[in-house]
Parts: structure tokens; sequence; C-alpha cells
């Protein structure tokens, strides 16, 4: 039987720069298989929104001439199956860092691989590396591969992958599927709406990135919104890299009107280091998405004895619901929220502030919190979720403490009141001057605004100023004990960015989750305010 090779696509939705696709192509057979896991579809940070993406994607990646199968399934028994009916000798992928549910089938499908002689090849696409010693020289490891040759594609996909497997040739829709719409307004999918997404941004849209990632106005086409193709590949990271890095130097090298352009696109590159180095967290240490990052924060918040989240009491889970149903009475907030549950993005600053009204001026457990925000971002990324979770909640142990106002938030990013009017229609006739404190009106300013607080739109939810006043106390009290001092020297070491390549100096080495792999060194302070 001619050797065949079985191309398992998971979060790489795309023909170009794919290296399981090229090496397919040295194989006398090979077909492409995506799998529709109930694992996935039951896992608590799923949602339709991530499926119908998804879905959309590899509809494309079919009509562009790729021999793809579509199976549903738990993966090891449809790679049982296809191995009965095709023989396949090779089953090629790229390395994925992801959630709990996706870590436990790899170790299934790896011992699935060693009892049938099947040769499992797994492939980087991200700065993420495996086995991971020490943080030192990770930064360098990052720019060799980002800078490495695209991975060729000039071999047409239906002549690499020949042959069709049955069943699975019609990528089914979430009707087929038997699912219900998910309600979101949702950015174009696919390989084709993602080049056009970056070729905008760095053409048109970039140009004035630093200044506008802040505000949810100008974010909106101000942020490059790489981030959903980005977390299912539909692009990958070093195409962005390669494609920024060349516009900036052309930039640099244009009239001096281009100076403002390449300065925005600097921090953009920047970002695309963050994006990884925040993965690698999760790579290093899979338990942060369970437990606290500092075990000295174990505790600190309600239901919190082993550092993951408990199911909340009656009136944490009061609070929670108003905060998931933008009800808070706090109308940035708010307006955030249902921003969000609309359209499945919103930019860096906002996210950050959301995470942090929950678990400072709510003190809620980062868990409960982090599942309800994965739900509902479409470029839901776990490495970078839960590590941003844990940060913008204080339990890294590392991290400067950041509790952000939405007051503030309001009155910097949102002005003229533009943002929340959309967003929360009942305050549409709320003067300007109490748009961003409406529960400050007086009764007659609110009957003249048509919104009784309490009535219309809720009173806030708890006292920001007490419940600010409590979080610091518990935070900063946290962090000044000397097992909490201690075991940060182990965090930073473990975990922290790199500003020299000088290795560290603490008591312990780093282990990773998966197999092994190298080292390098961050040049950025990546703990900055990044967005």
């Amino acid at each position: 039987m001619p050797a065949t090779a079985l191309v398992w696509l998971k979060r790489d939705l795309r023909l170009a720069d794919h290296a399981p696709l090229q090496a397919a192509s040295r194989f006398e057979r090979a077909v492409a298989l995506f799998v529709i896991e109930p694992e996935w579809i039951c896992s608590a940070d799923f949602d339709a929104s991530h499926l119908e993406f998804t879905l959309s994607s590899l509809a494309e990646l079919r009509a562009r001439g790729l021999a793809l199968t579509v199976r549903r399934g738990s993966v090891v028994g449809v790679l049982d199956s296809l191995r009965q009916s095709t023989g396949f000798t090779h089953l090629l992928s790229h390395e994925e860092t992801g959630s709990g549910w996706s870590y436990a089938r790899d170790l299934a499908v790896a011992a699935w691989c060693r009892s049938h002689g099947v040769v499992w090849q797994e492939f980087p696409q991200t700065g993420v590396v495996r086995r991971l010693k020490s943080r030192n020289g990770w930064a360098a490891r990052w720019a060799a591969r980002m800078n490495s040759p695209l991975v060729a594609d000039e071999i047409a996909p239906a002549a690499a992958l020949g042959g069709e497997m049955g069943d699975g040739c019609v990528v089914p829709t979430l009707a087929a599927l038997g699912m219900p719409s998910h309600g979101k307004a949702l950015q174009a999918a696919g390989e084709t709406a993602a080049h056009a997404v970056l070729l905008d941004f760095l053409d048109r849209r970039g140009h004035d990135y630093r200044r506008a990632l802040s505000s949810p106005l100008s974010a909106e086409t101000g942020c490059s919104r790489l981030s959903p193709h980005l977390a299912w590949g539909t692009l990958s990271m070093r195409q962005v890299h390669q494609a920024t890095e060349e516009r900036h130097q052309r930039l640099l090298d244009g009239p001096p009107a281009d100076r403002q352009f390449a300065w925005a696109l600097r921090g953009f590159a920047g970002r695309l280091r963050w994006h990884c180095h925040f993965m690698q967290k999760l790579e290093d240490e899979p338990a942060i998405e369970f437990r606290n990052f500092a075990r000295s924060c174990d505790g600190l918040r309600p239901g919190d004895a082993e550092g993951a989240g408990s199911p909340f009491s009656e009136g944490d889970n009061a609070r929670f619901q108003a905060w998931c149903g933008g009800r808070t009475g706090y109308p940035m907030v708010d307006a955030c929220m249902r921003s969000l549950r609309a359209t499945g993005w919103l930019n860096f600053r906002m996210r950050a502030m959301l995470v942090s009204f929950a678990s400072c001026h709510l003190w809620l457990h980062w868990r409960q919190t982090g599942l309800f925000l994965a739900r509902q971002f479409l470029d839901f990324e776990p490495g970078i979720h839960w590590s941003q979770m844990q940060m913008q909640s204080g339990t890294t142990g590392i991290n400067t403490l950041r509790i952000y106002s939405p007051t503030k938030q309001a009155l910097d990013h949102d002005p003229d009141g533009i943002f929340i009017r959309r967003w929360l229609p009942e305050l549409a006739r709320v003067p300007l001057a109490a748009l961003a404190e409406p529960w400050r009106m007086t009764t007659g300013e609110q009957q003249a605004a048509g919104c009784l607080i309490g009535h219309d739109y809720p009173a806030p939810v708890v006292d920001a100023a007490s419940a600010v006043k409590h979080a610091k106390d518990q935070l900063y009290g946290q962090r000044a004990g000397v097992a909490a001092r201690g075991e940060a020297d182990d965090i930073q070491q473990r975990h922290g960015s790199r500003k020299s390549g000088l290795p560290p100096t603490g008591r312990n080495a780093s282990r990773s989750r998966r197999q092994p792999s190298e080292v390098a060194t961050p040049q950025l302070d990546l703990f900055r305010d990044a967005e």
C-alpha cells in the first residue's frame, strides 16, 4: 500500500505557510481532516460563534481545492476509523497550546499513535517553544522562527492532497449540526478575508494605531482586527510578522511623512511578541487555566480555597449575572459588555477594565468570569486569555496591580458619550456631564432624561470607593507577606520577561507541559500595559 499521510487541521485553517500541508505533498497519498469534537463543544469555554468561524474557514479551503474531510466524534475514534479505511501511516499537524481538554486529547492521540505504529509529526506555528527550560533567549528564538522563510505553497492543494473520504466531504453548517444561532455579528472568516484585513491595516488603518487602540470607538477600525485570524490560524503569526516588518521598512525608506506610520507599526510589531509571550506561560504551566499563578493568593477571594474558583454564592452570583448582562450600573462597563456580546470583539483596554471590575470591584474569582468571557471572544486564545485573566485580577504575584476606574475610562476614552449611548439606549437623553455616573443625577434630572435609576437603568451594584479600598487592602496585604515575596521570585524566573540575556538566578528550573525543546530572551518589557 502506498505511504499515506493524514493532515489534522486544528487552529491552522489556511493553505499558505502551512508546514503539515507541505510535508503531505511528499507522500504518495494524503488527505486533510478536521474533526468537530464533542469534547470541544461540551467544554465550558466553547461558543457556537467559534464553530461558525471555523466552519466558514473550512468551507473556503474546500472551495479552493483542498481535499478535506470533516468528521464528528472524538479524535481517537475518528483516527481509528480512517486508519482502517485508508491505512494512513503518518499523522501531520501543528503544535497547539490550547485549553485543558485539548491537551488531554493530544495525550490520547499520542498514545493511540504509539500503539498503532503511526508516526505523528507536529510542527510549530507560533513563537511558543515546547519543553522550554528557561526564559533566557526566548526573544532570540522567537525572532529566528518568525524571520525564517515562509513555507512554500507552490503545490496546488488539490494536487498535493488527492482523494476523497466519503461522508465527510461536505462542510456542515451550524443549522445542519443542530446548533442554534449565537446571535453575534462576526468578522468575516477565512484565509481570503484574513489577508484583506492584514493588507488594509498595513496600508491604511494602522497609521494611528498607537493612539487609536485605547478607545473602543477608534479601536474598532484603528486596531489590526487580526486577532480572530491569528486565534484560528487563517493567518500565521509569521505571515503577519514578516508583512509588518516589510511595510515598516518601506515606510522608513519613504518620505518623512511616512515616519509616523512606521512608528505606529513598530508598536504593533511589539505586540506580536507579546502575543506569543503570554501563550508561552500556558505552555509552560497548563495549570494556570484552573488555579492561581501565585499559590499564596489561594483563598484570597470567596470560594478560592484551592486556587480555582468554586460556584458563586447567591450574592456573588447576583453581581456576576449583572456583570454578564451589562447591568452593573456603571455605564462604561455595561456598554463594553453589551458591545462584546453583540460582536465578539472588544479592544484590549476595555477587556482589561471588564476583568478588573469583576475581580476587584465585584471581588469575583477570575475562573468563572474568564469562562464567560472566553465564550464571548471570537478570538479566544487560551494562553493569552488565562494569563490576562490572572494578570488583571492580581493573582500572578509579579505584575503591577491595576484597578481600572470605569468613570475615568469613560471620560478618557468616550468623552462625547458616543460609545455609551450606542450600546445603552436607555441613557440616550442623559446629559453628557452625568453620563459616566448617572446615579448622581437628582430625581428631577432623571425624570427630565427619561431614565430613572433603579428602574430604567440599574443603580450601581457596588459602591466603587469602598469596593476598591477593600480590593487594595486585600491585594497589597497579600503581596506584603514573606511567602508571597519569595514565591514571586520563582514565578518571575519561570514566566517573566527578560530584558537581557543574563541567566536567571533563582532556585527553580522550568518544567514544561510538553516534551522538550530549547530556550530564548524577550528584549521588551512585556509587563507594560500593552493593548
